[in-house]
């Protein structure tokens, strides 16, 4: 049984015809194709399917997709802005925070969650924000880098 389910993804309104117990994850990798959200543990644990829910930032491994009726839906895909890349994003590319790229999306969206909420964190503070995301490619420095980047440059 599918059902149809009005939300907004990444500023776009649609309608989704869908099983109400899919995986949000996988309803937006596979049927919307937005496929930078990226299935890392599939429990919820190393962020790389982090999207955000009405500006709350969330597993989306974890989120049937029912539960998103009316909400509004960010990725990966709908940070940057008319063509212009989200000073978080473009700090990751300038540093090489970005390795085998499937923690990337989680980190930025975890980057861009902090900065909204505290637009000049400390190295402490950078910390906690990324840890709920796990990476398996880098030390963490180039990331932890790439975010101080992006304080420097908003």
């Amino acid at each position: 049984m599918t059902i149809e389910l009005p939300c907004v993804v990444n500023r776009e309104s649609i309608v989704l015809n869908v099983h109400p117990m899919a995986r949000l994850l996988d309803v937006l990798r596979e049927q919307l194709h937005l496929t930078g959200t990226k299935e890392g543990c599939g429990e919820g644990e190393c962020g790389a399917c982090s999207v955000f829910i009405n500006g709350k930032i969330v597993n989306s491994c974890l989120v049937p997709v029912a539960q998103v009726e009316g909400a509004e839906i960010k990725t990966i895909e709908g940070i940057a802005t008319d063509n212009q890349l989200h000073a978080v994003q473009q700090a990751f590319i300038d540093c090489g925070g970005a390795q085998c790229g499937i923690c990337t999306p989680g980190m930025v969206l975890a980057a861009v969650d902090l900065l909204e909420r505290n637009p000049n964190p400390t190295d402490a503070e950078i910390r906690t924000g990324l840890a709920g995301n796990l990476c398996r490619c880098t030390g963490y420095i180039k990331i932890f880098e790439s975010v101080v980047r992006a304080c420097q440059e908003r």
